[in-house]
């Protein structure tokens, strides 16, 4: 009986509980303390209002400055924690507007009949300004539900190199169940460098004039100095795409023409709906917080230092390749590209034709492309992106022959995708940083080597079993 009556009890009890403990938002919490707060100010505030009325100079004083104190701190403490939570609500939501030159037209136009309203007392002129002004309310609230729900998703395609054109796509989709959307543009949002102020640390000396070893006085400090902000990456792109009818419930696809000139990394923060519509007198933007990124590989278009090495490139790295075996394959004619320590002295004796020994191999060809980056200011712009060209060019050619390769540079994790290594090839930049070369170990790889390093300066045993290219130098 009596666990009965405990269990019975329990609901009871844990309803209270929930009674008891309502959950109410911040937010709620916040604004009633606000409202309460100010109602206690403004009755402070009509109480000092009747003791000055009665006389009482103190009761005035302490009432007034209570009032004062009272809103002092609702300020402080709730107006900017609801400003910010307002503010974050509407971010999704946040638009922009710019008036068109229709739209000055109109305004000029309508400010020109409300002048002869008023001159002429004319009742007629006063209702057309009221239609031509309640036509205005009506397009921003017009452009406004248009562009409100609008779902957005841009996609990018997953490589692109410079200088070749690529193909993206642009989603957008209407989840409302009856009502269309018309007349929307697509564009991206730039984002402009800007300036801020912020405390910056320096130091107090006293007396200011005097050498920093003469003064008296040396206290650390901090000044308010105005920052510019990091520059931002450039945009993905500038153009636009224009949908003139999304039916409700619908989803609508336009291509987008994406080309970059350089190398490097592209990133938006931000894309944005536009519509003209109904009567385009404002052009109204509903900005997004879409950020998306794209890497820009670098060109992999053969150029002239590109045909000019592969040959001599190809011609050494067969010749290397061919030349690890141990088992006899074959004696052959003699080829320009083939190395002196094959050839067949016998053969060559008894048959009158230089003669040499192609010899079986024994695994796969191997290539390991390594990448000297160079310091800030050891080579022009110019020859720094020719000789990031090339290592590209060049990794992308033998990757296409079936080539097994790998992939040396510093900051580089090793990873032997061609992928991987364009991708970092469209970031870097030149840095200080310890020589690869140096410490670079001959292997069963051939390697082609890009650096600045002078030619005496490499080691002995990488000479047999590289190709360099030296970045800045010609031949």
């Amino acid at each position: 009986m009596p666990a009965s009556t405990k269990s019975s009890d329990t609901p009871d009890r844990d309803r209270l509980a929930r009674v008891l403990r309502v959950e109410i938002p911040e937010v709620w919490v916040r604004f009633l303390l606000a409202i309460i707060g100010l109602g206690l100010a403004f009755s402070a505030a009509l109480f000092s209002t009747v003791a000055r009325e009665a006389g009482s100079l103190w009761g005035t004083l302490v009432l007034a400055s209570a009032a004062l104190l009272i809103a002092v701190v609702v300020g402080l403490t709730t107006v900017p924690y609801l400003a910010r939570r307002v503010a974050a609500a509407r971010l999704r939501d946040a638009f922009d507007y710019d008036v068109t030159r229709i739209g000055v037209a109109y305004i000029v136009t309508v400010l020109l009949i409300g002048i002869a309203a008023l001159n002429t007392g004319n009742n007629l002129l006063y209702i057309i300004v009221a239609a031509m002004l309640a036509a205005i309310l009506v397009s921003g609230v017009a452009s406004a539900i248009v562009l409100r729900d609008l779902e957005l998703d841009v996609r990018l395609p997953e490589h692109v190199f410079a200088g070749r054109a690529a193909l993206g796509r642009i989603v957008l989709r209407n989840p409302r169940r009856w009502l269309p959307s018309f007349s929307v543009n697509v564009a991206a949002i730039k984002k402009e460098s800007l300036k801020r102020w912020r405390w910056m640390p320096a130091t107090f000396s006293f007396p200011p004039k005097r050498a920093p070893g003469e003064q008296w006085i040396n206290l650390p400090d901090r000044k308010l100095h105005r920052v510019a902000e990091a520059k931002a990456a450039p945009g993905i792109f500038e153009g636009s795409a224009y949908f003139p009818y999304i039916p409700a419930g619908s989803e609508l696809k336009a291509d987008l023409a994406l080309r970059f000139a350089r190398r490097g990394v592209y990133q938006q923060a931000a894309f944005g709906l536009a519509t003209r519509f109904p009567f385009a007198f404002l052009l109204k933007t509903r900005r997004l917080p879409l950020a998306r990124e794209i890497i820009v590989y670098p060109a992999v278009e053969p150029a002239d230092e590109f045909f000019e090495v592969l040959p001599l490139i190809t011609g050494e790295f067969a010749t290397f390749t061919r030349g690890r075996g141990s088992d006899l394959y074959r004696i052959r004619e003699y080829a320009p590209e083939d190395s002196a320590r094959h050839v067949d002295w016998k053969a060559t004796a008894k048959s009158g034709s230089l003669k040499v020994r192609e010899f079986s191999r024994e695994d796969e060809r191997k290539l390991r492309i390594v990448f000297d980056n160079p310091a800030s200011g050891v080579l022009p712009e110019n020859s720094y992106e020719n000789a990031i060209t090339l290592a590209a060019s060049l990794s992308w050619h033998f990757a296409g022959e079936n080539a097994e390769m790998s992939f040396v540079a510093q900051g580089y994790d090793g990873t032997p995708d061609l992928y991987c290594f364009l991708a970092y090839l469209a970031g870097v930049n030149p840095q200080p940083s310890p020589s690869v070369v140096e410490s670079l170990q001959p292997s069963d790889d051939y390697n082609i080597i890009f650096t600045t390093q002078p030619r005496g300066s490499i080691p002995t045993a990488l000479w047999a079993c590289s190709y360099f290219v030296f970045m800045g130098q010609k031949g």
